[in-house]
C-alpha cells in the first residue's frame, strides 16, 4: 500500500461497497472522508423535506460504517464547497482529492469550477464512474455522434461489451491525520423541529442506508422480479422495486443492480421461463432510462430550464396559480389524479403509473408549465432525482425528439378503470369517496343523485366538481398547439428574412439531423491531468441562448487522435460547434469561452412565489392516450403503440 493521503469527497455515493473513489483512495494510502453540505449552492434545487430526511438517515448509516472500518466521516456545513475543501486540504496536507462523478447540469458546472480552482493550487482531482453503466462520452453512433432517441441509445448500450469492474471488500481504512471544523449530523440542519414529527412517520416504511439497499435489491430480485412484467401496471408499492431512492443517493451501485438482474435473466432463459425473461428486459429498460437521463443532461446542459425541442418554447402555457394549487392539493375533481397527489404529499412517493397520470393532467388538461411540475416533484418526492425528473417531464410535454405526442389526451376516468379497476387506491386516499360503488368511483359526476346520497358524497361540498371537463380540455389543448405552430412559423419566417437561419430543433429536423462529432482540443498543461478526468461540455455556444443543432459527445481523445487524425484536422476550423473535452483540457479555454457563471444558480429559472410549495417548488405534467402509460413504457418490448415505461423504478 502506498503512503499517500487522499480526501474522499462523498456526495451522492453514500456506500462502502462498489465505491470506485473510496476504493482508489484506500488502495493508495490513508483516507480523509468528508461530506460537505452547502445549502446556498443548492439554490433552486434545494432538496425537499422527505429527500433531506432520507439523506440524513443515509449519512448516519455511512458514518457508522466508516467508523467500523477505522475512519470517521467529517461532515461540514458551509457557504462554499470550495472553501471547505481547501480547509480540509490545508489541515491534512493532501495533494489529491477523489470523487465519484455527477451528471446533472448544476453539478457539472460546479464540479468543473472547483476542479479548476484546485488545479491552480496544485491539487489533483480524480473522478470515477460510480453512478452509471456507461459514461455519456462512451456512447455514440457509427458516425461518432450523440444519440437523440432512447431506443437507439439503449440498443447501442446493449451491443457494447461491459468491462467487468470489481473492488475488493474494504476491511480496514487508514485514517489521514488532520483536524477541521466539523459538525454533527444534527448540525447540518437537514430537518428542522417542525419537520421532525412528519418525518417520524417516514421511518415506519423506509429504511435508508447502503446495507438496507442490498436487502431491498435481494428482496425484489427473489420475490417480485419474475412477475414484474404483469404487476407493474398495478398501482401500489408492491409492483415496483422501490430502489429509486437508494440509486439516487448512491447507496447501491447501478452495476450491482444490473448484474443481479442479468444473472436472473440468464437463469430463467435456461429454464425456458419467458415471463421472467420479459420482466428482466422491461426492468433493464427502466435502468436504461435512468442512464439516458444522465446522457441527455450531459449533452444538453439547459434541460432543467427549457425544452430540448426548440419549438416548444412557443407553446402558450397557462401559468394559472389557482389551477396549480388545486392540482397540488388533489382537488381537481378527478379521483385518480386527486388520490395520487394526496399520496405524494402524505408519503413522498407515488407509483410510476400515477406519476404519469397526474403529470399528464397538469400539462395537457390544465396546460401548466412543465417546469412547475418538475420543481414540485423535486420538492416532494422521496426519490427526487433531477436527471430522471427532467427526462420524464420533457417526455410528457413532447419536449424530446421521441417524446409523447402532444395532441393525445387521455381520460382519467378510463385510466382509473384500467389501473385501479376496483377503486381500492382511490378509496385509500380519498376517504370521502370510500362508499362510492365501483361503477362510479372514477367519475362520480356522472353518478345518479341517489347513488351520491347513499355514498355521502356532495359534489362541490365534500368533494369538488371537475375543474375542467374533458371536451373543454381537449379544445384548449388543440388551440394551444395551433397557436404554437403559428408562432413557430412566424419566428421561422422572421429569422429566415433577417438572418437566413432556421429554427432547427423542431421534432421533424431532429429526427434527421445528426449531432456534431467531437473534435478534441489540444491538451493544455495542467497539474491534474489524468485518465480519471471527467469529460465536460464546454459552454461556448450557450452565449446566444440557442439550442445547438448538433451536440457533440466526448470521445477518448487519444483514440480520436490515433484513428482520425486527418478528419480531426479538417474539422478543426468548423465554427458554431460545442466541443466536449476533459476537465483538465478545458482549464485554459473555458475562461475565454464561457460567459456562464460558475455558481449553482446559473442555469436557473424563476418560479413565481405563488406557485411554490413549502420550499418554493412547482410541478407540471400532461396526459395523452399513449401517455396513460409512462414514458418508460414507450420502449416496451413488443414495440407496440402502447408505450409501457416507468418514470422511476
Amino acid at each position: 500500500m502506498s503512503s499517500g493521503k487522499t480526501i474522499v469527497w462523498f456526495r451522492r455515493d453514500l456506500r462502502i461497497e462498489d465505491n470506485p473513489a473510496l476504493a482508489a483512495a484506500a488502495r493508495d494510502g490513508s483516507v480523509f472522508p468528508v461530506y460537505i453540505w452547502c445549502p446556498e449552492e443548492e439554490g433552486q434545487f434545494y432538496p425537499g423535506r422527505v429527500s433531506r430526511w432520507w439523506l440524513k438517515q443515509s449519512l448516519a448509516h455511512l458514518e457508522q460504517s466508516l467508523k467500523s472500518l477505522g475512519a470517521e466521516l467529517v461532515m461540514i456545513k458551509t457557504q462554499s464547497t470550495l472553501s471547505a475543501l481547501l480547509d480540509c486540504i490545508k489541515a491534512t496536507e493532501v495533494t489529491r482529492v477523489v470523487v465519484n462523478r455527477l451528471y446533472d447540469p448544476v453539478s457539472l458546472v460546479r464540479d468543473h469550477s472547483i476542479k479548476e480552482k484546485l488545479a491552480e493550487v496544485g491539487i489533483s482531482v480524480q473522478s470515477y464512474n460510480g453512478d452509471l453503466l456507461y459514461e455519456p462520452w462512451e456512447i455514440y453512433d457509427e458516425e461518432g455522434s450523440a444519440f437523440s432517441t432512447f431506443d437507439a441509445y439503449w440498443d447501442k448500450c446493449f451491443n457494447m461489451q461491459m468491462e467487468p469492474v470489481s473492488f475488493l471488500p474494504l476491511w480496514r481504512l487508514v485514517p489521514a491525520a488532520g483536524t477541521v471544523e466539523r459538525c454533527t449530523i444534527e448540525g447540518l440542519g437537514l430537518e428542522n423541529e417542525l419537520e421532525k414529527s412528519s418525518n417520524a412517520l417516514l421511518g415506519r416504511g423506509c429504511s435508508p442506508g447502503w446495507s438496507n439497499a442490498d436487502r431491498a435489491l435481494t428482496e425484489f430480485v427473489e420475490q417480485n422480479l419474475f412477475d414484474y412484467s404483469k404487476r407493474r401496471f398495478k398501482v401500489g408499492a408492491s409492483s415496483t422495486s422501490l430502489l429509486s431512492p437508494y440509486l439516487h443517493f448512491g447507496e447501491i451501485s447501478v452495476r450491482k443492480v444490473f448484474r443481479c438482474v442479468r444473472m436472473k435473466q440468464i437463469l430463467w432463459r435456461r429454464e425456458w421461463k419467458s415471463q421472467g425473461e420479459e420482466s428482466v428486459t422491461l426492468f433493464l429498460k427502466a435502468i436504461g432510462l435512468r442512464e439516458y437521463s444522465r446522457y441527455l443532461c450531459f449533452n444538453y446542459l439547459f434541460t432543467h430550464e427549457r425544452s430540448i425541442l426548440s419549438n416548444m418554447k412557443y407553446f402558450p402555457w397557462n401559468a394559472d396559480a389557482n389551477h396549480f394549487k388545486v392540482w397540488r392539493q388533489g382537488r381537481t375533481g378527478y379521483p385518480l389524479v386527486d388520490a395520487g397527489m394526496r399520496e405524494l404529499w402524505a408519503t413522498g412517493w407515488i407509483h410510476n403509473r400515477i406519476r404519469v397520470i397526474v403529470s399528464s393532467f397538469a400539462v395537457k388538461f390544465l396546460l401548466l408549465p412543465w417546469k412547475w411540475g418538475m420543481k414540485y416533484f423535486w420538492d416532494t418526492l422521496l426519490d427526487a432525482d433531477l436527471e430522471c425528473d427532467i427526462l420524464g417531464w420533457q417526455y410528457i410535454s413532447r419536449s424530446l425528439p421521441d417524446g409523447q405526442e402532444l395532441e393525445q389526451l387521455d381520460c382519467p376516468q378510463i385510466q382509473g378503470s384500467k389501473f385501479d379497476p376496483e377503486g381500492e387506491y382511490v378509496r385509500q386516499w380519498l376517504p370521502e369517496l370510500a362508499r362510492m360503488p365501483i361503477e362510479w368511483i372514477h367519475h362520480p359526476w356522472d353518478a345518479p343523485l341517489t347513488v351520491l346520497k347513499a355514498a355521502g358524497v356532495e359534489l362541490g361540498l365534500n368533494y369538488p366538481k371537475p375543474i375542467i371537463d374533458i371536451d373543454t380540455a381537449r379544445e384548449n389543448l388543440r388551440e394551444a398547439i395551433f397557436k404554437m405552430w403559428e408562432m413557430e412559423a412566424a419566428a421561422k419566417s422572421a429569422t429566415s428574412d433577417q438572418m437566413n437561419e432556421d429554427v432547427f430543433d423542431n421534432s421533424d429536423s431532429i429526427k434527421t439531423s445528426a449531432i456534431l462529432k467531437v473534435i478534441p482540443k489540444e491538451k493544455s498543461s495542467c497539474l491534474t491531468y489524468s485518465s480519471n478526468d471527467q469529460r465536460v461540455p464546454s459552454f461556448q455556444n450557450f452565449n446566444n441562448g440557442l439550442l445547438p443543432r448538433k451536440r457533440p459527445l466526448p470521445v477518448d481523445e487519444e483514440k480520436l487522435h490515433m484513428d482520425k487524425p486527418n478528419k480531426q484536422n479538417k474539422e478543426a476550423g468548423t465554427s458554431g460547434r460545442e466541443d466536449l473535452c476533459s476537465t483538465a483540457e478545458s482549464l485554459a479555454s473555458k475562461r475565454q469561452k464561457s460567459t456562464i457563471s460558475t455558481s449553482t444558480g446559473i442555469i436557473s429559472f424563476t418560479v413565481p412565489q405563488y406557485c411554490s410549495s413549502s420550499n418554493g417548488r412547482p410541478f407540471q405534467d400532461h396526459e395523452s392516450s399513449s401517455l396513460n402509460l409512462t414514458w418508460h413504457e414507450k420502449i416496451d418490448l413488443e414495440q407496440t403503440s402502447n408505450k409501457n415505461g416507468v418514470l422511476r423504478q
